[in-house]
């Protein structure tokens, strides 16, 4: 694969100035001869292990009825279904295949930190998910088979859905755009746009790479919760200018304006608000499954780096930094603060822009910048790999 954005001839300013957000975009032949990742009988094994989230969804098209089924799967599984119109969906492949990570940073001309995962779907004839709409930016690559894409209109919580399917489907679906992608062909769409993905023939396999657009009532309580145990019980409201008003039974405006000035106070916060928001967006999209961190000290990490091993960011782990000065930075690392200085803040930067480093690479192996490498490793967001 290239290292370039997959977007053909338009740069990643024009395409976040005029479609991010905003509308679809076909890009046909992004990834040429594009070499799929993972073979149908990986995709499959994967969908058979616990610690992965795997769904297989059908439909009776003589009966016009929808059927969910959720992993782990096994053999017999896949020899009970049906010749046509089903779809294996396997979440987050970018956790288990390094190469499936590798492809996710092509497109980092997104803010890493807004990245979900690569969901990988295989289907057979006519096999997909049904009408929907999503909730979040996705680009979806074709990387076998064919498979006809056809775009609505933009849709919300209000939209009709059918009552008796498992899934979310659109019972009214009048296609207004319609698309076949062949392999390596890509399209991106928006939030709320109703697509429809239905596979031409058998060994269809699309990559689906999504992207976290966190709900406004999420993170309204998120925030609330990271501020409230900041807090002890003695901070209370107070109203030591209180005057007598004609009705006891009256919240007036100045009892409303003493309690916005207290959520004023909190969300003015710059401090509070970089610790939660750096926090809560580099949460670990499955935070049960913990890696298995080695525990090196800087010496044992240094030999390693110079017998020609490298760092390398572990495939679920999500970074992010904040800015404080050209000195330091806040690194976050799967929902954890590392406040890192001087070289070390260096490298926090790097480590976020680079997924794997080598020691000619490291902008510096000071004992600031290793004690940072020994804290990721050892709490499973970097891991040693050869080079």
């Amino acid at each position: 694969m290239s290292d370039l954005p997959p977007l053909g001839a338009i740069t990643p300013e024009e395409f976040l100035r005029e479609y991010w957000q905003k509308k679809p975009l076909l890009i046909r032949n992004a990834f040429p001869d594009f070499e799929p990742l993972v073979s149908a009988d990986e995709l499959a094994g994967l969908s058979c292990e616990q610690d992965v989230e795997a769904r297989i969804i059908r439909f009776d098209n003589a009966a016009d009825t929808w059927a969910l089924e959720q992993g782990p799967f096994n053999d017999e599984t896949f020899a009970s279904l049906p010749p046509t119109h089903w779809t294996l969906l396997v979440q987050a492949v970018d956790h288990w295949v390094p190469e499936a990570a590798d492809l996710m940073d092509l497109f980092n001309f997104i803010p890493t930190w807004r990245v979900d995962d690569l969901m990988i779907s295989y289907a057979v004839d006519g096999g997909g998910v049904g009408p929907h709409y999503d909730n979040y930016d996705v680009f979806l690559l074709q990387a076998e088979g064919t498979r006809r894409w056809e775009l609505g209109g933009l849709c919300d919580e209000h939209s009709p859905r059918r009552e008796d399917a498992p899934v979310m489907i659109l019972p009214e679906w009048e296609a207004k755009q319609s698309f076949v992608l062949e392999p390596g062909d890509m399209l991106y769409l928006p939030p709320q746009l109703a697509h429809n993905g239905i596979a031409i023939g058998d060994g269809c396999v699309t990559y689906s790479i999504g992207f976290r657009a966190p709900a406004h009532n999420e993170i309204l309580r998120s925030f609330s919760d990271h501020i409230g145990e900041q807090l002890g019980r003695e901070q209370r409201y107070s109203d030591h200018d209180l005057t007598r008003q004609n009705n006891p039974g009256e919240i007036t405006p100045f009892a409303l304006d003493k309690v916005a000035g207290i959520l004023k106070q909190y969300l003015e916060d710059r401090e509070q608000l970089e610790s939660w928001f750096g926090q809560y967006m580099t949460e670990p999209k499955y935070p049960e499954l913990s890696a298995d961190a080695e525990q090196l000290d800087e010496d044992e990490i240094l030999q390693l780096l110079e017998d020609g091993y490298a760092i390398r960011r572990n495939e679920g782990a999500r970074l992010a930094f904040i800015e404080k000065n050209k000195d330091r930075v806040l690194l976050f690392a799967d929902g954890k603060t590392y406040d890192a200085k001087h070289e070390a803040a260096e490298l926090a930067r790097q480590l976020c822009d680079e997924r794997e480093l080598s020691l000619e690479q490291l902008p510096s192996v000071s004992t600031d910048a290793m004690s940072l490498l020994r804290q990721l490793i050892s709490d499973g967001a970097c891991y040693i790999t050869a080079d």
